[in-house]
């Protein structure tokens, strides 16, 4: 069998039930001329795991780890199937690999999981009988084979897995972003496009709440030295930015305004809270010039978190906004949003740039 190509479309390709006919008609024409197999790692619709998420606080305020896993997970799932769907509708032969049949085995952490083992065969037998092998992303189960999820934004993160699984050097990761910008070009003016970054940088800007990448997924593209293509969800499929181990460091200014900075009493506790929240496996960056801890990306229950853990909660202090020169970092905080969104925007109005090529590669969905 061919070397199967492994790609990841996120939830903003799928904004209506036309485009999975889309999206499968220009993956008939890739595997038209390329004869290899592929496998598609899909997210859900955009806004129905928000949908879910919502209905199941009205029925539960505090909803066991467990339960939000199994549910919240089914949003991807649909979403697999409806590709799947499109592409027999097509004539392509296409199966669904849901999270416990995929075999990747994570640790017991229902909602914020991490894998701990990958096996290649369930991946590699549906390959070499369909010509697509969809996989919903964020799946995964745990030893005793209960779903777990692997956090927001996890498809990257499942992309990479199956990359490896099948031994894949490369891994395609489309969204509505086309690749890595000096800041979030939906909300900074005068955001430039990285052509090419480290994995060390891409890393380093997912952790301090860079939305177009999942930080696990770099470590993972790292750790096996996969190459990672970020492209643009629809024709013409723009390639944008290329991470790989060529790549280089940057200046840029991170901003997500779900993020949220906690201030604690001193040091010891603020040391305390970031092991918390370490232990659940998220994101959280500790400051060095104050007792705080910064949670990255939202979607968290942070008093819970801490109080699971003997943490009397922080008092919620303002939005980080990061500001990277290369492997140097800045975390500033500001009061609200809006307010980070100005300090942002002035923080990247400062920057100096190198002079950088600002258009990407314009081509189909085949591989370049």
């Amino acid at each position: 069998m061919n070397t199967p190509v492994v790609l990841k479309f996120g939830g903003s390709t799928f904004r209506t039930p036309e485009a999975y006919h889309e999206l499968a008609e220009g993956l008939d024409e890739r595997i038209r001329s390329e004869a290899r197999p592929m496998a598609v790692v899909v997210s859900a619709m955009q806004g129905e795991t928000e949908r879910l998420r919502a209905r199941l606080h009205e029925i539960d305020a505090r909803p066991e780890a467990a339960t939000a896993a199994g549910l919240l997970t089914t949003a991807d799932l649909v979403s697999a199937h409806l590709l799947a769907g499109a592409l027999h509708s097509r004539g392509r032969t296409a199966t669904v690999l849901a999270g416990h049949q995929l075999g990747l085995t994570t640790n017991a952490s229902f909602l914020w999981a991490r894998v701990t083992r990958i096996d290649p065969r369930p991946l590699r037998r549906a390959l070499a009988a369909y010509d697509v092998v969809v996989v919903p992303g964020g799946q995964a189960a745990d030893a005793e084979g209960r779903p777990t999820w692997l956090g927001k934004n996890s498809s990257d993160l499942s992309a990479l897995a199956v990359a490896r699984a099948v031994g894949s050097r490369s891994c395609e990761i489309h969204s509505d972003v086309d690749g890595i910008y000096t800041s979030d070009p939906h909300l900074i003016t005068g955001a430039r496009m990285l052509p090419e970054v480290s994995y060390n940088m891409a890393a380093l800007m997912s952790l301090y709440g860079a939305k177009v990448l999942h930080r696990r997924a770099v470590q993972l593209a790292l750790r096996h030295r996969i190459e990672i293509l970020l492209r643009f969800n629809r024709a013409p499929y723009t390639i944008g930015t290329t991470i790989s181990g060529a790549g280089t460091q940057a200046a840029a200014v991170v901003l997500n305004q779900r993020s949220v900075v906690l201030d604690y009493p001193d040091e010891a506790r603020a040391d305390a809270a970031h092991h918390a929240f370490h232990l659940e496996g998220l994101d959280v960056v500790r400051l060095s010039t104050r007792p705080s801890v910064a949670v990255v990306g939202g979607y968290v229950d942070t008093e819970a978190v801490q109080l699971r853990h003997g943490v009397v909660p922080g008092r919620e202090a303002g939005v980080p906004v990061a500001e990277m020169r290369g492997s140097k970092v800045t975390t500033h905080v500001a009061g609200s949003g809006t307010d980070a969104l100005h300090l942002a925007q002035q923080l990247h109005d400062g920057l100096d740039f190198p002079v950088l090529p600002r258009t990407g590669t314009r081509v189909g969905v085949r591989a370049t």
